[in-house]
């Protein structure tokens, strides 16, 4: 048989027997290079892989670690890693809590607002479903909510951090996409193409990351409404009601001084990502000192989280260079671009074909996973159809926010599942997050129909 149709062949079931592999719980980074490495052996026996090409990983990996813009990341996740240990969340879900508690669903609306504040602060998902479950579930139940509105606002609000800039998910995509723009861009003829940079995806993705918090809240409020008895109004006391004011400012500035602080410098061009996250990490830690919550422990303490989440990442990452490789060089590419492009409808057809991808893999797969396998196979025949690749990179940051929340894998519901308590079943969780998932669906809708929700902020700010 002709050795590229067997490379072709072998790059298919290495794609299936890589997916399958995950979903049985194997880790990430070595299924994804053993399973590669074993396929590749198996493309050199058949003539369908040269293995001289593994001599572009070392460069492939000192080019990851010298990156600058991919420092970005461990500085994002140690801000983010700080603030969780000085109870900003904590007297934020508190005092804006008893702030719309006196409405109906005025605390599923405080979940949502936190969980804004707390991803353009911090972006850490895990972190923020596990302090808004351990504070403001036992409040919601105690206040005789419904248990599936509770659980889904707080997973749901917790994933913003996946879209809301600063987003490590988008520090990534970006990296892929600039990358794909530029060779999909010079095999078209355009050798100075416009960059596409961590700073336009920030741009693109907040207005799109607003909105969802609009849906969540909308629905919210149209669920009080329609069942009062799911979500009743907490009142407040005297006391409570005159010291609020005071600890609404002593809760919101220094989150919002820190949001300024890191996404203004990035949306007002003063400085690049990479600066910014330095800002924001030192930003953190002086925050933690004012509070009076700094000491070695703690800082040693967001060191080493830091640590361990950013190696696991990277560690992925190095993974899926191996499988890139393996799977680009026998073919995988090739072969996906020509499935893409001879698609029903064009440029639609292949987006819809990518994006459903997408979210099927969600159900099983963990994001990272998603963005470091399939964003550069699928994004570079989607460039060649003239795909916006900023709108292109926002719709995949709210295509796979719905990860972390499509049972049965979804790692917001897992987190939630750790801290609430036995009277909330896990079947009210997921199908707490269901509604919430069609509302995320319902914004990828928004963004296909009104692409600007996406462009408008880039171009306004950088072009």
């Amino acid at each position: 048989m002709d050795p590229v149709v067997l490379g072709e062949i072998l790059s298919v079931l290495l794609f299936a027997v890589t997916i399958g592999t995950l979903m049985l719980g194997y880790p990430v980074a070595f299924t994804l290079a053993g399973t590669s490495l074993f396929f590749a052996l198996a493309g050199w026996l058949v003539g369908a892989f040269d293995p001289s090409y593994f001599a572009t990983i070392a460069p492939r990996y000192f080019g990851i670690m010298q990156s600058e813009v991919l420092v970005a990341v461990p500085l994002f996740i140690l801000m983010g890693t700080v603030l969780e240990r000085t109870r900003i969340a904590e007297a934020l879900l508190t005092t804006m809590g008893q702030c719309f508690g006196s409405v109906r669903g005025g605390l599923a609306i405080s979940v949502i607002l936190v969980g804004a504040l707390l991803a353009a602060s911090t972006g850490v998902v895990g972190a923020t479903v596990v302090t808004m479950g351990l504070i403001s579930l036992p409040a919601m139940l105690r206040a005789g909510y419904d248990p599936k509105l509770a659980t889904g606002a707080i997973c749901a609000s917790g994933t913003l951090g996946q879209i809301i800039p600063p987003s490590t998910i988008l520090i990534f995509v970006a990296d892929f996409l600039q990358g794909a723009n530029s060779e999909a861009q010079l095999r078209k003829g355009n050798f100075a193409p416009d960059p596409v940079s961590v700073s336009d995806l920030f741009a693109g993705a907040l207005l799109p990351g607003l909105l969802l918090v609009g849906l969540y809240i909308l629905w919210s409020v149209m669920l009080a409404a329609l069942r009062p008895s799911s979500a009743p109004a907490i009142p407040m006391n005297d006391a409570e009601r005159a010291s609020l004011p005071g600890r609404i400012v002593s809760s919101l500035v220094p989150p919002l001084v820190l949001i300024m602080a890191v996404l203004g410098s990035i949306l007002g061009g003063i400085a690049t990502p990479t600066e910014s996250a330095s800002v924001g990490a030192v930003g953190a830690v002086l925050l933690a000192f004012v509070r009076r919550e700094l000491s070695f422990a703690r800082v040693q303490e967001a060191a080493e989280s830091t640590l361990r989440t950013t190696s696991m990442v990277f560690v992925i990452l190095f993974g899926a260079s191996i499988f890139s490789l393996v799977f680009r060089t026998m073919g995988g590419e090739l072969l996906i671009e020509e499935v893409l492009h001879g698609l029903p409808g064009g440029r639609v057809g292949a987006v819809l074909a990518a994006m459903g991808l997408m979210f099927v893999l969600g159900f099983f797969l963990d994001t990272f996973e998603i963005v470091f396998i399939v964003v550069p196979l699928t994004a570079p025949a989607l460039l060649m159809l003239d795909v916006d690749p900023i709108w292109l990179g926002v719709m995949i940051g709210v295509n796979l926010q719905t990860s972390f929340l499509t049972p049965p894998f979804g790692f917001a519901l897992f987190y939630l599942r750790g801290v609430a308590p036995g009277s909330v079943t896990t079947g009210d969780i997921y199908r707490g997050s269901l509604p919430f998932v069609a509302l995320q669906v319902l914004a990828l809708g928004a963004l296909w129909v009104f692409p600007e929700l996406a462009t408008w902020l880039p171009r306004l700010l950088f072009r």
